[in-house]
């Protein structure tokens, strides 16, 4: 299982990605769940991943080899594009593509070639927007009144978001959002693990504007964690009834 959560606000975008993959109990590993494209200053492109392995995979591979291919047009490059509209066009027909031809070799076991995305960024002169790629290529768009989007195991992270997420919601408090949300998570899903992957992008800056791996050790997120489990049993202990 998996869990990716991108914001998409005023000032700019935040995407977090877990990194665990498993097959069965015994057959559990790590595996990069979150992707990036950039011509800095022009556009910036950040996707997300969930699902089968061989079909995120193989996408990915696609887009990115059309990506850096010379002959590469507007209708074949998420480089290219004119809008994030058409990049989320390309983006969701190379894989309802692979996953059509993933589940065409398995057969019976066509369920197992599902996968989703959720994509994100900005061209230059044009708004920031934010997508859910589903299976079968079609995408749903982030909007003013659920300004999130989740793919995988998003339950248990979920309530923070919808609590505390608007619009408005600063980049800085965003990460904190996100982050809370990936622990609720990681604490009640054994499928669901550390290392997280971190990237914002803000508004009209056109390029990655942080990136970075969080580990089982990173301080700031285990204190973090504390807090809000402390802050969480306070809340409950005050509440009457």
């Amino acid at each position: 299982m998996t869990y990716c959560v991108g914001l998409l606000l005023n000032a700019g975008i935040v995407c977090l990605s877990d990194t665990r993959t498993n097959a069965g109990l015994d057959n559990i590993s790590t595996y990069k769940k979150m992707f990036t494209f950039e011509a800095p200053g022009e556009r910036v492109i950040a996707i997300m991943t969930a699902g089968s392995l061989s079909v995120t995979q193989t996408t990915l591979a696609r887009l990115d080899e059309a990506a850096m291919d010379i002959e590469a047009t507007p209708e074949t490059s998420i480089l290219l594009a004119p809008s994030m509209l058409q990049v989320a066009e390309i983006i969701g027909q190379t894989l309802a593509r692979t996953s059509q031809e993933v589940a065409g070799r398995l057969g019976g076991s066509a369920a197992s070639a599902s996968a989703s995305m959720v994509v994100a960024g900005q061209r230059v002169g044009g708004a920031m927007r934010m997508f859910l790629i589903y299976p079968e290529g079609n995408f749903i768009e982030a909007t003013p009144d659920t300004p999130y989007v989740q793919i995988g195991e998003h339950k248990y992270g979920k309530p923070i978001l919808d609590r505390v997420v608007t619009p408005d919601t600063s980049l800085s408090d965003a990460k904190k959002a996100v982050l809370l949300s990936m622990d609720s998570t990681v604490r009640s899903n054994l499928s669901v693990g550390m290392p997280l992957d971190l990237v914002v992008i803000e508004k009209d800056a056109c390029r990655i504007s942080e990136s970075r791996r969080i580990g089982e050790r990173d301080p700031v997120f285990r204190e973090m964690s504390v807090a809000w489990s402390v802050a969480l049993k306070d809340a409950f202990s005050g509440i009457k009834v």
